[in-house]
Order: structure tokens, then sequence, then C-alpha cells
């Protein structure tokens, strides 16, 4: 009987090729935070690390298989996401995505130790193309700023905004006073109320509703 550290993240490599695939495991099985579990053997908490060279559309589905199953979380190599993905894929709850070619062991750790919190870890580049996204969508709306029936309190806007600008929850603690257990029930709050997946689903419902 192997008895598992439940100190340690479980994480489950998808690749379409053996090279990206090899290369991932490696990579990963080099720091003790992280317990490579095999595909299929995924429990509540595992992280799905997929790395594609583009969105195509099996690639598509299978994400959205992997962040559909139960307590899985996904981080996303790629090389490109064209504009057309970007939202869809946030709105997968896909919240931590790494460029194939920053993709170094520690890159990958700090994806896959983000996803396990809900946090998010987006590129900064990929994050300014997400908002004049959202901007273009909301600017072809004709809801009222804000107006939303489900509507959010200004502490959770403030949250929000700091989340936006990258920061994390210590970060945004000290930014508002608050206790780091403050920020995570704020975000907890939110994310459960309106059905968001994770922190960059929540950025992107604020944006798109035009509250940051």
């Amino acid at each position: 009987m192997v008895l598992r550290n439940p100190s340690r993240i479980p994480v489950e490599v998808h690749a379409s090729d053996p090279l990206s695939l090899d290369g991932a495991v490696s990579q990963l099985r080099r720091h003790s935070e992280v317990e490579l579990v095999e595909e299929g053997e995924s429990r509540p908490g595992t992280v799905a690390v997929l790395l594609a060279e583009v969105l195509d559309e099996p690639t598509l589905s299978r994400l959205r298989r992997l962040t559909r199953a139960d307590g899985t979380n996904a981080v996303l190599v790629t090389s490109l996401i064209r504009e057309a993905e970007l939202l869809q894929v946030i709105e997968y709850g896909v919240g931590a995505i790494v460029w194939r070619r920053e993709a170094t062991g520690h890159r990958l750790l700090q994806a896959v130790l983000a996803a396990s919190r809900g946090d998010g870890d987006l590129p900064s580049d990929l994050l300014g193309r997400l908002i004049a996204q959202v901007g273009t969508l909301q600017r072809g709306t004709t809801s009222v700023s804000g107006a939303t029936a489900s509507g959010l309190a200004p502490r959770e806007v403030d949250v929000l905004r700091l989340v936006a600008e990258g920061m994390d929850t210590g970060e945004i603690a000290g930014k508002l006073s608050y206790s780091e257990r403050t920020v995570k029930n704020v975000m907890h709050g939110l994310t459960t109320r309106l059905h968001l997946r994770n922190r960059a689903h929540a950025v992107a419902y604020a944006l798109r509703e035009g509250y940051i």
C-alpha cells in the first residue's frame, strides 16, 4: 500500500505528443510539492496541466472536459491563443496560462501552485488582451455599467481590481488593510454566488460587467 502525502499537489499532465509529455513530467518531477498521477487517477484537488501548440477544436473539447471534472483545476501551456479563444478558455475555468517559450520547471510549478489555490496566473500581455477584449464586448452591449441583477459589493470590486493587477492574497490584504482570511472569504463568496470557476473567471466577469 502506497501512502500519499496530503501536502503534495496531485498533477495530471496531458499532451498531444510524447516529447512534450515527457518534458513536462521531467520538469515537474523535480519538485517535492508535486505528486504526478496517471491520467484517469485524478482526485479532488488535482491540477491538470494541458500542453498544446494551438487551441484547435479537439484541444478545446479536452480542456472543457478537464475543467468540468469535479475538483480539477487546469493549467494551460500553449504557444498561441487567438482573440476568439481567450475569453472562452477563461470561462472554462482555466485560471493559469503559461506560454510554451516560458515553460521552465519553476514557471510550471508557479502555475500549478496558483491553480491549486484557485488563484489566477496569466502572462501580463495576455491579461492586457483580456481587458481589451472584454472592453470591446462591453461597448457592444446596451446594458448600463454596473446595473446587473447580481451586483458586486464595493469591497468585492476593490478586491477584484487588485486581482486584475496581478496581486496575490497577501498583497491584496496589505493594500486594503484586510486579513488574508477576509480576502479569501470575499473571493469565495462572490465566485460561489455568481457560479464563477476561479479568480480569472471572476476578473473576466467584473470586466465584462463594467465594474473594473
